[in-house]
C-alpha cells in the first residue's frame, strides 16, 4: 500500500500572513474529505500537529479504520509531554530524536525522516503556515516524481503555493468540493 503525506494545520495570528486567508473550518472539511477518500487506499503519513492529530484519530474511529494499516503518525522527541492525548490512542507513532533545546532543527530531523519514506506516492497541503512550506521543500527534494496537491480554498500556505505554481485556474482555487478535489487529483490504485 503506498502513503500519501498530509502537511495540515490551522494558522495562528503572530505566525505570519497566513492566518489572513485561513478559513478553519475549511480545513478541517478539507482533511476530514481527505481522510475519507484515502483512509482505505493508502496509508495516510503526517506530522503530530495538536490540531490535526485530533481530528484524524476522530476520522479513523468513524470509519473503522485499522490503525497500523491505514496511519501513521511522526512525532519529535522535542514535544514529549506536549503531545496531543490522541496519540497515546496510535499504537504506531514514530517518535523521532530531538535536538535539545532547537525546535527547528528536531523539526527538520523529523520531517527528513518521515518524508524519505519509500512508500510515499503523494502530498497534500491543507491550510498551514511556514511550516507547511518547509515540508513542501523537504517533500520535493525526496521525491522529486510524486504528485503534489495544495489544497488551496481553505487558504493558508497551502493557498499560497497552488498559486505559487501556477497550475490552478481561479475557479479551481476557490473550489470548495474537496471530494470531488481529490477523485480528479488523486492516484487510483
Amino acid at each position: 500500500m503506498g502513503a500519501i503525506f498530509l502537511s495540515a494545520s490551522i494558522p495562528m495570528i503572530g505566525r505570519g500572513h497566513y492566518y489572513e486567508s485561513a478559513d478553519p473550518f475549511l480545513i478541517q472539511c478539507a482533511v476530514r474529505e481527505l481522510a475519507i477518500a484515502t483512509v482505505r487506499r493508502y496509508k495516510i503519513v503526517w506530522g503530530g500537529h495538536p490540531a490535526i492529530t485530533p481530528m484524524i484519530w476522530n476520522i479513523c474511529e468513524d470509519l473503522g479504520a485499522d490503525y497500523a494499516d491505514s496511519v501513521s503518525l511522526y512525532q519529535s522527541r522535542f514535544f514529549e509531554g506536549r503531545y496531543p492525548e490522541e496519540n497515546q490512542r496510535f499504537d504506531n507513532v514514530v517518535y523521532t530524536d530531538s535536538i535539545p533545546g532547537d525546535v527547528k532543527a528536531s523539526l527538520k530531523l523529523m520531517r527528513e525522516q518521515m518524508l524519505s519514506r519509500e512508500d510515499l506516492i503523494g502530498a497534500v497541503f491543507i491550510g498551514g503556515m511556514d511550516g507547511v512550506e518547509a515540508e513542501y521543500e523537504i517533500f520535493r527534494r525526496f521525491n522529486p516524481d510524486a504528485f503534489v496537491l495544495p489544497v488551496a480554498a481553505p487558504g493558508g500556505a497551502a493557498l499560497d503555493l497552488a498559486r505559487d505554481s501556477g497550475d490552478f485556474t481561479e475557479d479551481e482555487l476557490e473550489n470548495i468540493d474537496f471530494a470531488t478535489l481529490y477523485s480528479l487529483y488523486l492516484p487510483t490504485q
